[in-house]
Parts: C-alpha cells; sequence; structure tokens
C-alpha cells in the first residue's frame, strides 16, 4: 500500500468522521477497524438502543396517556423480538451508510486489527503494515465488568448482549443507575419486566445536577422501576433458572436478590490494550486513557488519539467533535480545542434528561449566593400540558457579573433536543437576557428555557 497522510485506526462516531473531514482536506486517509463501521455507538450502543427507546415510549403513550386522547388500546400485544429485530435493522442499515460516506469520500477502509508498529506504522493483522505521516487512534471504549463476574449473555448481560437479547425477564436486576443503566431500566420496564436498580452513589446518575438527580429518580418510581440508591453491588451468583444477586447498603445491611437476569451497566473502559503504545513509549493512565495534548497529540509526536481512548466524557458526538478538531488543528486551521463545557449529555429516557456546563452546585461554589437561577416546571408549560407530558423542569444557570450563563439543565419530553439551544448560548457566552429577548413560538417545549432565562433575570412571566 501507498503512504497515507493519515492512518485512523478505528471506524466509530471519532474516527470515520475525522477521516471524513481529512479527505475534505485533500488528504490521503486509511481507517482501519476490526469490526464493521460506524463502531460501539452505531452497531451496539447509541443507534439500536434508541430505537429500543422508542418502542418503550410508545408502549407508554398508549398504556399511560392513550385514554387522556381518546384513544383506547384493547387486548395489545407487546412483541419485544419485532422490537429488537428493527433496532438491528436500523444499525445495518447506518452501517451501510457509513461505508457508503468513507467509498464517496476516497477513503481506505482496511480490515483488520491495527496496532503501532514504530513512528507513522501501523500494523494490521492479516494484511501487513501501512505507512501515513499521521497516526490517530480512535479505539472507543467497551463494557466494563467488576473481576469475578462471568458474562454469558443469557442471565448475566452487559449492554451489548441486553441489544442482542430477545426476551424479556421477569425480574431484572440493573447493576448500575447511569445512563445505559436507565435506558435499559426503561426499556425493560415499559415491556413488562420488574426493574430493580442498584447504585452505590447517593443519587442516580453519579455527577448530574442534584435537582435533576431528584427528578429522574421521582419519575422512575412513578413507572414502579424501584431504585435504591447508597447500595453496593457484591456479587452474583447462578442459582438454576436464575440469579441472586447480593448487594449491602447504608443501615441495611447486606441482603441478597433474587432475579431471572442482572444487568451490568457500571461503566465503560477504554481499549487501550493491544495497540502497540509500548513501541513508541505512550503509557496509558490508572484508567486506561491515553494522555493527549491540547492537540490530542500523544507523548509520541504524529501519534494522536481521541474519544473515549482520550478520556471523558466518553460520548459519541464528543469524539466526532475531538476527531474534527484534530485533523484541523494539524492542518492549520484551527487553533483551539473542543470546548467540553458545550458538549450536552443526554439520556433518552422518558422523561428525557440532558445538561451540559456546570452543575448549580459547582455553580455555587464559584459564585456562591449570587449565582442567577432559573427555573421553569413542565407543569405550567402550555405545550407540555396539551401533550400530556408534564413532568420534568428546565434550569438556566448564569454568573451574577453579566448573567452569562454557565450551565443548563432539563428534565422532561424533548430533553435532549432542546440542550441544543442551550449548547449554542454556551458556545456564543450568551446571557440569560439574550436568551430572554429571543421570540420563542407559542406553543412549544422550547418556551420552558426562555421562561427558566426569564427567572434567572428575576422577571418570570408564567409562574
Amino acid at each position: 500500500m501507498s503512504k497515507y497522510d493519515w492512518a485512523i485506526v478505528g471506524a466509530g462516531p471519532g474516527g470515520y468522521v475525522a477521516a471524513i473531514r481529512a479527505a475534505q482536506l485533500g488528504q490521503r486517509v486509511a481507517v482501519i477497524e476490526a469490526d464493521r463501521p460506524g463502531g460501539v455507538c452505531l452497531n451496539w450502543g447509541c443507534i439500536p438502543s434508541k430505537a429500543l427507546l422508542t418502542g418503550a415510549e410508545l408502549v407508554e403513550t398508549l398504556t399511560r396517556h392513550g385514554q387522556t386522547f381518546g384513544v383506547t388500546a384493547q387486548g395489545l400485544t407487546l412483541d419485544y423480538g419485532a422490537l429488537v429485530d428493527h433496532s438491528r435493522k436500523t444499525a445495518d442499515r447506518l452501517c451501510k451508510g457509513v461505508t457508503g460516506l468513507l467509498a464517496k469520500n476516497r477513503i481506505e477502509f482496511v480490515a483488520g486489527r491495527g496496532k503501532l508498529a514504530g513512528n507513522g506504522t501501523v500494523e494490521v493483522a492479516g494484511v501487513g503494515r501501512i505507512e501515513a505521516d499521521r497516526v490517530m487512534l480512535a479505539t472507543g471504549s467497551a463494557e466494563w465488568t467488576p473481576p469475578g463476574i462471568v458474562v454469558d449473555g443469557e442471565k448475566v448481560l452487559t449492554s451489548r448482549e441486553a441489544l442482542a437479547s430477545k426476551r424479556v425477564p421477569g425480574h431484572l436486576v440493573i447493576i448500575g443507575a447511569g445512563a445505559v443503566g436507565m435506558e435499559f431500566a426503561y426499556v425493560y420496564a415499559m415491556y413488562g419486566a420488574n426493574v430493580t436498580m442498584i447504585e452505590m452513589a447517593d443519587q442516580m446518575l453519579p455527577g448530574c445536577d442534584p435537582d435533576v438527580a431528584a427528578a429522574i429518580a421521582r419519575e422512575f418510581r412513578r413507572k414502579k422501576i424501584e431504585v435504591r440508591t447508597k447500595t453496593r453491588f457484591e456479587s452474583v451468583k447462578d442459582a438454576g433458572a436464575g440469579v441472586v444477586v447480593s448487594v449491602s447498603s447504608e443501615g441495611g445491611g447486606a441482603e441478597e436478590i433474587a432475579a431471572d437476569q442482572v444487568l451490568v451497566a457500571i461503566g465503560r473502559r477504554p481499549l487501550s490494550a493491544d495497540l502497540g503504545l509500548e513501541t513508541l513509549g505512550i503509557a496509558p493512565d490508572a484508567k486506561g486513557h491515553v494522555p493527549v495534548d491540547a492537540r490530542y497529540e500523544t507523548t509520541a509526536p504524529g501519534v494522536f488519539a481521541i474519544g473515549d481512548l482520550a478520556g471523558p466524557p466518553l460520548l459519541a458526538h464528543k469524539a466526532s467533535e475531538e476527531g474534527i478538531a484534530a485533523v484541523e488543528m494539524a492542518a492549520g486551521i484551527r487553533t483551539k480545542p473542543v470546548d467540553h463545557r458545550t458538549i450536552p449529555f443526554c439520556i433518552y429516557t422518558q422523561p428525557q434528561v440532558a445538561w451540559l456546563g456546570m452543575t448549580e452546585p459547582e455553580a455555587r461554589a464559584i459564585h456562591g449566593d449570587d449565582l442567577r437561577v432559573g427555573t421553569f416546571p413542565f407543569t405550567a408549560s402550555g405545550k407540555a400540558i396539551a401533550t400530556a407530558h408534564t413532568a420534568g423542569f428546565a434550569k438556566v444557570l448564569a454568573e451574577p457579573r453579566h448573567g452569562e450563563i454557565v450551565g443548563a439543565h432539563i428534565v422532561g419530553h424533548g430533553a435532549t433536543e432542546l440542550i441544543a439551544e442551550l449548547g449554542l448560548a454556551l458556545t456564543l457566552e450568551a446571557t440569560t437576557a439574550e436568551l430572554a429577548s429571543t421570540t420563542h413560538a407559542h406553543p412549544t417545549l422550547s418556551e420552558a428555557l426562555f421562561e427558566a432565562a426569564l427567572g434567572a433575570e428575576g422577571r418570570s412571566i408564567h409562574i
């Protein structure tokens, strides 16, 4: 093979997007991938899970809200297997789409596992060596399971196995109440499973704004999803037809929970092993992430790392933006890396959750009692009431001197779409006065952001 400008290891949302941007700049690019184009996100994560969540939302709409709109669903049949089939077809369709994009941009796709073999050299198993001026590592991450847990895909699952399984267990225990655990809890609960969530932290979604955590926990309990915080997972053992999950909690001591299945959703680990990092003296940190500088370059000149491999937040859109930034900075047409303040976090349950920037405790640690806070509940939104989606709120945080927005948090229907407006606000360093002076169509859910901005300005209208 001839020499390339970029050899990109990994064809996930970071790698393939970076490849396309480099190709747009007239550079010769090779993308090396041992699995399917699109990476974990497209094939075994973001995309297929959203297909499942859409089915769950439809079930809830019919069973919980149908009569409100004069729709009575009698003899409703839930075919979870058909939903899983749809999710796989969705992933297949988009995988073909990514393959087509690579071909359209004249990017060489090399099937095989790649690893560093020296300066500007990637060894691809079964193919040979690829030479490039620059190498980008975009291998992403995989599900993490604690030592001693054996994932069999039948009784003990991670998100990977759950996305392929067509079984709805009678009782499911989910270890971890982060984004992955929450989304599967919602899906399985809507399709008839009894769900128990175990979380070691003192709230769901550890690290998010406490008001957000409290609101989503309340809504989950209304859906009959049992949420146990301050509870530590100890072990899981086979019990014939099911499993027994051992936990311990503050004040409650040790306990055993019998279930049909357990889903381990504790976190993810970067795929930094067997990449040949030691060949060039690149040392991952204690968690396996590859350290990079502001240009996403590792300690080895000409070798870059992006996305989950380079550290949190572990989000597909963060990986894509970093891939573009790395290529553009290397080309000399950009000077700044991705601003993590503007990266939205989204959970696609119902109600949805989305936020960016600082949490209220983080902002108060800087600005104290002078922090401007505006909150607007969806129970006061005309559009939310009309559509029977009144759960949740919108909250905007602003620093006191100029009113510049420093954080935004939304729990409610459509939150993952609404957050984009606040992302633009942070990017443009907008103020609550500017957001409040922007006309929002009526009736819309986006009016909640307008009202929250008014609240931060001390001039609320509809509450």
